[in-house]
């Protein structure tokens, strides 16, 4: 096996429950979503499932890490299509200032009707990292796969408006 990059830490002792600010219907709809991947030859990432693609393309970064991110739909509430794609321009442009190596995605319920997420699996992201992206991006979880290439969710624990309301659906 190939030597990674020491930074990208593993998901022993990372907290995977739903926290109770997040309704469990939507953390089923997180498990269940198809998360794709639109690299060259493009691939599907499934929560807990290895993904032999995603492994061969960390290995042809020379990389031990990924994450799965998006900046649409903070908390997963519904925004109008224009801002959701300067939300996730700007994370293209954040990505680009850091010179992260990442490919657009989108992540689509396989029986829900709600639209896909446009995301990008972003590269050599360790998981602090990562999940401290999501935290700012204002999202409930992120995807996130070590050397093992098994994606895991990983919920961000931000802060939430304090509305007292739940998120439920997606």
């Amino acid at each position: 096996m190939r030597a990674f990059a020491p930074h990208c830490k593993t998901t022993s002792g990372v907290r995977l429950v739903s926290p109770a600010a997040i309704d469990p219907r939507t953390i089923r709809a997180y498990r269940e979503t198809e998360y794709r991947v639109f690299e060259e030859p493009p691939f599907s990432l499934h929560v807990d499932r290895f993904s032999a693609p995603l492994r061969r393309a960390q290995h042809r970064r020379n990389v031990g890490c990924s994450a799965f991110v998006t900046a649409w739909n903070p908390f997963s509430r519904i925004l109008d299509p224009a801002a959701n794609a300067a939300r996730q321009r700007r994370l293209a442009e954040e990505l680009g200032r850091a010179r992260l190596a990442f490919v657009p995605g989108i992540g689509l319920h396989p029986t829900e009707p709600w639209p896909g997420e446009e995301s990008f699996l972003v590269y050599g992201l360790d998981l602090d990292t990562a999940r401290a992206m999501g935290s700012r991006l204002e999202q409930n979880a992120i995807l996130w796969s070590g050397d093992d290439a098994i994606p895991r969710l990983i919920l961000c624990g931000s802060a939430r408006p304090d509305d007292g309301s739940r998120v439920s659906g997606k």
